[in-house]
């Protein structure tokens, strides 16, 4: 099987790659239980390396069907802010030292992932952000993260209410308290245990960074006892069977498995995972039912009346034509509406024009279309001048209009073209 027909029928998802040295080589890595999820619900993991330039050379993994992003280095504050908040520079080294592993920026990652989260935003791709990638996530929508939880959130909250989110001396094994918001896909996702121990649950944690400010679009799904976002989602934009998923989440549910064992802490953890593929199948979905291109947006109530009464006379210039019925007062100024649509949006294309010539044709005002097909080049170099000042959204609704207008002008035509060499 081809390749391209490959790409038509797995969806793919873009997962960026962490750089870490061994045998003081770079090493690029995505860990394994999210390439195993992702396959295993249906999808097909596109490792996006993180090599530099990367970030220029996205729309080299088209058709991105969804985009998700895990492990990572701290992101460089000065995509959130201008200033290091108040830490003083004894403190910022004191973090950089306990962290080192995480404090090394990497800004070629940076620019990778925050392009791809805007790209998501954009065009409403499925994204899920996993520890690092759901700051990624909020800080691409103008949210704000904690440079260091310990230092600025920490000492801020009762002793009681204070959490470890990093422990190193046991990375996997540690778990906190996290309050599940009511009412939201986390909720739903572990219902079952949460009807037995509350809204509680326990979950992993390997970060010394956290949401500060959440981007407004958002909303929180749950909160450590020290008042730490935990999870967030777009309300606006969580449909997994309509292919809508933009998520954030600080903990690993992938990773929340009992000791020498795969089996889940509890059976709500892979659900961020098969919801998120759900998505992604859904707007792979969506994506090839459009031809290619996403219909975002949908047409103002003004256009879209215009466009029906001229799909309305052309669909009823197409009747007149097969059924062989007579023109009558009534019909006739809808007619007029497409004539003048065609009159002012239409020339005949070189392949008409030969066709024509081929076939002996004559006919009354030729001169004026075939000047009106000189013209056309004329026309196509200020449109694209035009469209290149559009946005993406705008372009797609407009080729999706014209798609619809071209294929009507095209039977309309070759129905001209018919009657005049009969």
């Amino acid at each position: 099987m081809m390749s391209s027909e490959l790409n038509a029928i797995l969806p793919r998802v873009l997962v960026v790659s962490r750089r870490t040295v061994r045998k003081n080589k770079f090493v690029d890595f995505v860990g394994e239980y999210h390439l195993d999820l992702i396959v295993g619900y249906g999808a097909v993991p596109v490792i996006v390396p993180r090599v530099s330039g990367v970030h220029t050379l996205l729309d080299s993994f088209e058709p991105i069907h969804g985009v998700l992003l895990c492990e990572g280095e701290d992101i460089d504050p000065s995509w959130y802010e201008q200033d290091t908040t108040d830490l003083s520079q004894q403190e910022l080294e004191e973090i950089r030292r306990i962290h080192a592993s995480d404090t090394a920026i990497d800004k070629e990652k940076d620019s990778i992932e925050l392009s791809l989260a805007k790209l998501c935003l954009e065009r409403n791709i499925p994204y899920m952000g996993i520890c690092r990638g759901s700051q990624v996530l909020n800080v691409a929508c103008g949210g704000t993260l904690y440079q260091d939880i310990g230092s600025e959130l920490s000492k801020n909250v009762p002793l009681e209410q204070r959490v470890v989110h990093m422990n190193y001396d046991d990375y996997d094994g540690h778990r906190h308290v996290v309050k599940v918001v009511e009412d939201t896909p986390l909720h739903h996702w572990f219902k079952d245990s949460l009807e037995e121990r509350g809204m509680n649950i326990l979950v992993n944690s390997y970060h010394h960074q956290g949401v500060k400010r959440l981007a407004q679009r958002f909303v929180p799904m749950a909160f450590a006892s020290d008042g730490l976002i935990e999870g967030f989602y777009d309300p606006n934009a969580y449909c997994p069977e309509e292919g809508k998923f933009i998520m954030g989440l600080q903990f690993h549910p992938e990773r929340m498995r009992k000791p020498n064992s795969d089996e889940f802490d509890y059976s709500g953890c892979p659900f961020a995972y098969k919801e998120f593929v759900k998505a992604v199948i859904a707007y792979q979905k969506k994506l090839n039912n459009s031809t290619g291109v996403e219909n975002s947006l949908k047409l103002n109530e003004e256009m879209e009346n215009k466009r029906k009464i001229i799909v309305r006379s052309f669909s009823l210039a197409k009747d007149l034509y097969t059924t062989g019925l007579e023109l009558n007062s009534d019909t006739e100024s809808e007619l007029e509406v497409g004539a003048e649509f065609l009159e002012s949006n239409t020339a005949i294309s070189v392949q008409q024009e030969h066709r024509l010539k081929q076939m002996g044709a004559t006919f009354r005002n030729g001169r004026p279309c075939i000047e009106r097909l000189k013209l056309s080049e004329d026309r196509e170099n200020k449109a694209r001048n035009l469209m290149a000042k559009m946005s993406e959204e705008q372009l797609s609704e407009l080729l999706s209009f014209y798609h619809t207008m071209g294929q009507i002008c095209s039977e309309v035509l070759d129905s001209k073209i018919y009657s005049l060499v009969q």
